[in-house]
């Protein structure tokens, strides 16, 4: 996608963002889910459509729209959450106005999806919604889904995008944040003290390491404040 195009997309993002502010309803907080997308294929995965049917099984899920299907007066959506994803199945007998604003809607909006959960006729286990809500509305549109951030210094610069597209790359932050938690909480059980440092500083501090003043890159500009010096690097190294 050009820089052109990209710009053309925000520009009409940010004027249905305008829209809704002028509803008073751009962003709002009353949604409360009580399933997610992967649980629910853990439990009811296995489960027949008759078996569904009969239990008439609600529920309330939430998450990131990463496909959008519209056919006339039937629509698909598949949503995304931390733990998985989940179709959406919405009709405009059932959600009325609701169906046509939802038409409006973007892939990456963040949205929520109340009803009952079935098996289509291709069998997969999704939502029969009666109540959408748009509840944050995405003004940059998502990379192509199938080749992703393909650049890895952008990977790196636009890491929360990574996350969003790369389901390896989330596996790999949540290792890391499990590994720091058992480490923080073996230490802790220990009787040991974390201790934080700051990043930058008015004056020099810290070992002994020769201190040069900060400057951004884009504009040149040095600041007042110093990087750190790292006080565990036995030749008082500096970040």
């Amino acid at each position: 996608m050009s820089d052109n195009d990209e710009n053309h997309l925000i520009a009409e993002r940010r004027a249905k963002l305008a829209r809704l502010r002028e509803r008073g309803i751009a962003f709002p907080n009353d949604f409360r889910r009580n399933a997610l997308a992967g649980d629910l294929l853990t439990a009811y995965g296995e489960k027949s459509g008759e078996a569904l049917d009969a239990a008439a099984i609600r529920v309330s899920v939430a998450g990131r729209m990463r496909a959008k299907r519209v056919m006339g007066k039937a629509s698909f959506a598949k949503l995304e959450d931390s733990s998985g994803a989940i179709q959406i199945f919405l009709q405009q007998s059932a959600l009325g106005e609701a169906y046509e604003e939802f038409k409006t809607w973007d892939v990456g909006d963040v949205i929520g999806a109340e009803g009952v959960l079935f098996r289509t006729k291709t069998n997969e286990l999704s939502v029969r919604a009666d109540k959408i809500v748009l509840l944050t509305k995405s003004l940059r549109p998502l990379p192509d889904k199938w080749h992703g951030i393909a650049d890895t210094e952008m990977r790196y610069r636009r890491r929360y995008v990574d996350l969003i597209m790369n389901e390896q790359s989330r596996r790999v932050f949540e290792t890391r944040t499990a590994i720091v938690r058992y480490l923080r909480a073996f230490l802790d059980s220990r009787g040991f003290l974390e201790v934080e440092t700051p990043m930058l500083h008015p004056i020099p501090g810290g070992a002994a390491a020769r201190q040069d003043p900060s400057q951004c890159a884009r504009c040149g500009h040095v600041s007042a404040h110093r990087a750190r010096v790292v006080p565990e690097a036995p030749d008082g190294g500096r970040l």
